[in-house]
């Protein structure tokens, strides 16, 4: 069928044009059933002609100027044909079905690409530039470069990703992560192109051009992937002009064999009798590979907007295909099996004294500081809705912890190492493998904060699930050992390593390669990107990863949820599923049609019908993909 180029007719006018060439058919039928409307019927059969060819007479023109021919000729080929030998009503019933089969291929395509337009709202296209002065400009967002400050009012979109410098609010992040709740946004915080504004007034600073952001990145992937092959789809690059030639070939040697071996007549029959050029054209249509051509790249692209639409970037058929043979999954710990942020995991008392005050004074000092840890316990103090204390005075004491006051009470918070001349810390144990202790002091009470970089919810789930369809999910941390059987244990997994470097974990996929199996590789950091490089499928762990990963990986989770690659490989194996169906559909036809042209047990409405039918079908069975939840088994 058609390459679906961007310079293709819009499916509206292919419909249209195949519903009057339909009618212009059916009249022609009508009136040559009475005598004296002999004219009329051939007028109405060259308007079908007309209305049902065009479009494949511009393709093949376009074509034979570059000295290649298409299953487009062949479609001409045998309707010229057919009207030479007197056959109008076959040879515009094969142009409606096939105009029709196009226009049909058009409106699933542009559902496909609709799908994902859906997804992201359109760029801003103007943006309130901040002067140095206060006072603000409109300009193109087009042009908004690195450290210009912009202002963003409720309700409209971040025109590019940016740091915000002052103001408070929330952005809908909904178009990158899928998460439908906003996130809350301040000075230090980081804000997405294309996302949404939803309460109040930010001035930020842009970190990279519109064109760079998040939501451009986005939009580049998918294009890349709609333009890249897939393995199966090399196999039908071959029924171009050589497939072509051949049929015509075989179609021209059958003429001669029907007419001088069999003595059939040339071209006009006697009636109920179907001449030599007449079979010949029967083989012809129903040798087209029609449905062959469109079978994988209809179901590789409504693949990826089945993807797409679910927060999972297939970088192309590829990967798409692929998945869904690897037989192991190795994953990075930090990031991708766990948050990647710390979170309170518990509150140790060595004085008398309660949790809540003891996090309400080491949360007065971390408000002042922007370190992992201090971030933590401003976030679990707002979690636990604990009171919100100021500190007066504040110190950072680099390498070791924090120290200030409230309300004249002296804080110190930190390392077990500044709190020598405190007897109560010595008597703390250590703390438990995976765990990282904060110690405070407020007053007379103190204690600890033991903190984690926990699991994520879904992950021991997802690595059951995997597990049970035969994929081995292997853990591949730097991290201490102790850190790495702790969530190891957690998860159910069976096979780890700890303590590695870069270069380690690509040893280890490369070994498992050596040894003959398909390795996917999942991570979001900067140091993942060597391994999945090395792997046979990468997948990157949200779009806030970094660039190397996103540059690197032919995956990438938008949603940032590691149940995703659960659902990535499911669409990949259904994927695979009705690529086999459709070769399967289109191949059996084709076959069954021509063994029955060759025996002239067929006539050429029916070789038509099969042919375009077979053709519709195969579309329709890709558009499946697009169906949440539809088994292709």
């Amino acid at each position: 069928m058609s390459d679906h180029s961007s310079s293709e007719p819009p499916w509206p006018l292919l419909l249209a044009s195949a519903v009057v060439c339909g009618l212009a058919t059916i009249g022609g039928v009508v009136a040559q059933r009475f005598p004296g409307m002999e004219n009329i019927a051939t007028a109405l059969y060259a308007t079908a002609y007309l209305a049902g060819g065009w479009d494949a007479a511009l393709d093949t023109l376009g074509k034979l100027k570059r000295l290649r021919l298409d299953i487009h000729f062949l479609m001409l080929a045998v309707a010229l044909g057919a009207a030479f030998i007197g056959a109008w009503w076959e040879g515009a019933a094969l142009l409606f079905l096939f105009s029709l089969s196009n226009a049909l291929e058009g409106m699933a395509m542009a559902r496909t690409d609709r799908e994902i337009r859906s997804l992201f709202r359109e760029a801003p296209k103007q943006a309130l530039e901040v002067r140095d002065d206060g006072t603000t400009r409109e300009v193109d967002a087009a042009g908004l470069a690195a450290d210009i400050t912009v202002r963003i009012l409720p309700g409209e979109q971040f025109p590019a990703d940016a740091l915000v410098i002052d103001g408070e609010s929330a952005a809908d992040e909904s178009s990158l992560t899928g998460e439908s709740v906003p996130v809350g946004k301040s000075a230090g915080d980081t804000v997405f192109g294309g996302t949404l504004n939803t309460w109040g007034r930010l001035d930020a600073r842009v970190l990279r051009p519109p064109g760079d952001s998040a939501h451009a990145r986005i939009i580049r992937l998918i294009q890349q992937a709609q333009a890249s092959k897939a393995p199966s789809q090399r196999f039908t690059d071959r029924f171009g002009t050589a497939y072509t030639i051949g049929i015509l070939g075989l179609s021209l040697v059958m003429f001669l064999v029907w007419h001088f071996a069999f003595g059939l007549p040339a071209f006009l029959a006697a009636e109920g009798e179907r001449s030599a050029f007449y079979r010949a054209m029967t083989l012809l249509v129903v040798c087209s590979p029609c449905a062959l051509v469109i079978s994988i790249p209809s179901a590789i692209l409504a693949g990826i907007a089945a993807g797409a639409r679910r927060g999972i970037l297939f970088r192309g058929g590829v990967a798409l295909e692929n998945l869904a043979t690897i037989d192991r999954l190795a994953v990075d710990k930090t990031g991708t099996l766990t948050r990647g942020e710390l979170e309170l995991a518990g509150i140790e008392l060595a004085t008398p004294g309660s949790d809540d005050e003891l996090l309400a004074f080491a949360a007065a000092l971390s408000r002042n500081s922007t370190h992992p840890l201090s971030r933590a316990i401003v976030a679990a103090q707002l979690r636990r809705e604990v009171a919100t204390l100021h500190s007066g005075s504040f110190k950072s004491l680099t390498g070791k912890g924090l120290s200030g006051s409230v309300d004249g009470t002296a804080i110190t918070l930190g390392r077990r190492s500044l709190f020598d001349d405190h007897p109560w810390a010595a008597k703390l144990p250590p703390p438990a493998p995976g765990l990282t202790e904060v110690l405070v002091a407020a007053g007379q009470l103190g204690g600890r904060l033991l903190l984690r970089d926990a699991p994520r919810p879904e992950a021991a789930g997802t690595v059951r699930e995997l597990a049970g369809k035969g994929v081995e999910v292997t853990m591949l941390t730097g991290d201490r050992e102790e850190s790495a059987r702790l969530v190891a244990d957690e998860l159910g997994l069976r096979d780890w390593r700890a303590e590695l470097h870069p270069e380690d974990k690509v040893g280890a996929i490369r070994d498992w390669r050596e040894a003959g199996e398909r390795v996917a590789m999942a991570g979001d950091g900067v140091n993942d990107a060597p391994s999945l490089a090395a792997a046979d499928v990468s997948i990157g762990m949200g779009l806030r990863g970094s660039d190397a990963v996103l540059e690197q990986a032919d995956i990438v989770l938008t949603k940032d949820r590691l149940e995703r690659i659960l659902e990535a490989f499911e669409l990949s194996r259904r994927c695979r599923v009705i690529i086999r169906q459709n070769l399967a559909i289109s191949l059996g036809v084709v076959v069954l049609l021509g063994l029955a042209a060759l025996g002239s047990i067929i006539p050429l409405p029916i070789g038509v019908l099969g042919h375009e039918g077979s053709t519709v079908v195969v579309v329709l069975n890709s558009l499946r993909l697009l169906l949440r939840g539809e088994s292709a088994d």
